[in-house]
């Protein structure tokens, strides 16, 4: 009985201590998140801090709790809205003395997106409050926003290099031919150079027409903006003859930086944040190169976007358009149309925006988003779109229900058109000896053939479906902008535009921002626009995805070397390569997708393609 008993107590022992540790961990689990959380009562005198170690994106792709419990740390993203609403009221609030932009880390946004965050730092400037940015190393994205600072500062051993838009890209063509596989390509429009990557070794004539037009005109939107934002720094001859600058002055980088006013003054990060402090006053500790500083998300809380008046629902598409579903970082169509659903029965919301930043996607997908709109605006809720830094192909499509489309100077719209592509491996597997036989009830069964080639049947029905997609795409195009179809088919096929050419094309009714285009919804709605609130219809994260957004950021370590950051600055065009690979071998065969629209890619959708095209190597 004696040992029973002992026997029992060391059970009751054991379960005791599983209680206290799960007791421990929960506590502990609740700790972290509120430590973890912003601090709205934490804000005090100093300056506002913009620490933009990341992207600035529409939407934020959330954060995935499996990555982050395997120690995957997800690329920092910071939302246009939220980087406005602070600016806006730092201007107002006496207890923010000046605006510091930390740029060191920034690695790029939408060009739009950065013009609007430029717009809100001239705001804070007007209220003669300082903004001072620095950086190791600045390129045009990072520029952009540092050129409406009132002080720029470069580190002695940084650089300032704007390269512009556009440079080479891959052609897959030849490595195609030597595998033995074959692309089969279905499109209609001279201009949709998606495909050639795929069918040509070099870029066609109608390409290299659109793609020069197109560029120039993003290249001279931001000129025309850096220009504005600070006149004195003698940009064109920069640009022009870089060289010379650098060789006149010795072949410091960063003192021909100065020399031509490209920035204020060079120093390093103490010198810079002896300067800071200098202006709000030191942390208190009196540590060299520290000052008195306002974490941006302890502003945003302390400054929540206002819920005052009526409701104007804001629905964000952005990134590629996908089947199915989507956290973020993708604008999934079923996800979308759910969106808007939810939206048309909400009585409280009386006008939709639609916030487009995608370069197209899934014609389904595209289309079951804008059968969504027609819903409501069929309901009576009037629906204004308001293009980012682009909308092309779907995220065109989708537009086309507004009463309204405002977009900038600076997007990337158009690409009407559609393009269908499938690889078939039937050479490539004759080099190995394998050979394909078989019997057929009809010319489609077994269509499509990956391993025996597509038959000619297939081939016609597809590109029926492709004219026929694109004939619909036309006529919507056409009702939606008051024009005939001939008309939209002599701008449209396949051929990008800027915001200028857009407008002077009639595919928009003119320039805008989000506000602009939330204002002009109020007015469809018979409201007063200075009365009304925005709200985002969107999926908000759960609260153990914000629990890892403040522990699972990548380490902020940055390089300094100018070669070597200029060399990392194009080591995206490899993501590109296997995301477009990825999309050759699983994405779906009918497209309406701009190719040359160079939008901020989601860092997390491309680590899914990288991880998704490894495994399909491994498992071939």
């Amino acid at each position: 009985m004696g040992l029973a008993i002992g026997a029992w107590r060391v059970l009751m022992m054991i379960k005791d201590g599983f209680v206290l540790a799960f007791m421990l961990l929960f506590f502990g689990l609740i700790y972290l998140v509120l430590a973890a959380g912003p601090n709205a009562a934490g804000v005090h005198e100093g300056a506002l801090v913009l620490d933009l170690h990341g992207s600035i994106v529409e939407q934020a792709t959330p954060i995935d709790a499996q990555d982050a419990l395997s120690g995957k740390a997800s690329p920092t993203e910071f939302r246009v809205r939220d980087l406005v609403r602070a600016l806006s009221a730092a201007g107002k609030d006496e207890r923010v003395k000046a605006v510091v932009l930390d740029l060191s880390g920034f690695s790029g946004g939408g060009q739009v997106a950065l013009e609007r965050v430029g717009a809100a730092l001239d705001e804070v400037r007007a209220t003669k409050k300082p903004v001072l940015a620095f950086a190791h190393g600045y390129s045009d994205r990072s520029y952009l926003l540092a050129s409406h600072a009132s002080e720029i500062w470069l580190d002695p051993m940084g650089y300032a290099a704007f390269p512009g838009p556009g440079g080479q890209q891959l052609y897959y063509k030849g490595l195609i031919d030597k595998l033995g596989a074959t692309v089969h390509v279905y499109r209609v429009g001279k201009y949709k150079s998606f495909v050639e990557p795929y069918t040509r070794t070099d870029q066609s004539p109608e390409a290299r027409e659109a793609d020069t037009t197109l560029l120039q005109s993003v290249w001279d939107d931001w000129i025309d903006n850096v220009h504005a934002a600070r006149p004195a720094a003698k940009l064109h001859n920069y640009i022009v003859d870089m060289q010379a600058k650098v060789a006149a002055s010795g072949g410091d980088l960063a003192k021909a930086a100065i020399g031509s006013q490209i920035v204020d003054k060079l120093g390093d990060d103490y010198q810079f944040g002896d300067h800071v402090a200098s202006i709000v006053g030191d942390d208190g500790d009196k540590t060299p190169g520290f000052f008195r500083a306002i974490k941006l998300d302890d502003w945003l809380a302390a400054n929540p976007a206002s819920t005052s008046g009526d409701t104007i629902g804001i629905v964000t598409i952005a990134g590629e358009i996908v089947d199915g579903k989507s956290a973020g970082g993708q604008a999934g169509g079923d996800t979308i149309a759910r969106f808007i659903d939810k939206a048309t029965a909400d009585q409280d919301i009386k006008a939709l925006v639609v916030r487009i930043d995608s370069p197209g996607g899934s014609v389904a997908a595209s289309e079951k988003i804008r059968l969504a709109l027609m819903q409501a605006k069929n309901k009576g809720l009037p629906i204004i779109a308001s293009m980012g830094s682009v909308a092309a192909s779907g995220g065109y499509w989708v537009s086309t229900p507004a009463t309204k489309v405002l977009a900038e100077p600076g997007t990337i719209t158009g690409s009407i058109g559609v393009f269908g592509i499938l690889p078939t491996f039937e050479h490539s597997l004759a080099k190995l000896g394998i050979t394909h036989d078989g019997v057929a009830a009809t010319p489609l069964s077994g269509q499509p053939d990956v391993f025996g080639g597509t038959s000619p049947q297939l081939d016609s029905l597809i590109q029926s479906s492709i004219e026929q997609t694109y004939r619909k795409f036309i006529a919507l195009v056409a009702q939606a902008r008051g024009m005939a179809p001939a008309q939209v088919d002599e701008i449209a096929q396949g051929r990008v535009w800027s915001g200028k050419d857009a407008k002077r094309l009639k595919l928009i009714d003119g320039y805008g921002t989000l506000d602009d285009a939330i204002a002009l919804a109020a007015k469809a709605a018979k409201l007063d626009p200075a009365a009304v609130h925005a709200k985002y219809i969107e999926k908000e994260p759960n609260w153990l995805a914000a629990l890892f957004a403040g522990f699972n950021a990548p380490d902020p370590e940055e390089v300094r070397d100018p070669m070597t950051r200029l060399a990392q600055a194009q080591t995206g065009s490899l993501a590109q390569v296997l995301a477009d690979t990825d999309r050759l071998l699983s994405g779906p065969v009918v497209q309406v997708r701009c190719f040359m629209c160079s939008v901020q890619s989601q860092p997390a959708a491309r680590r899914t393609l990288f991880e998704s095209l490894i495994q399909r190597v491994i498992a071939k």
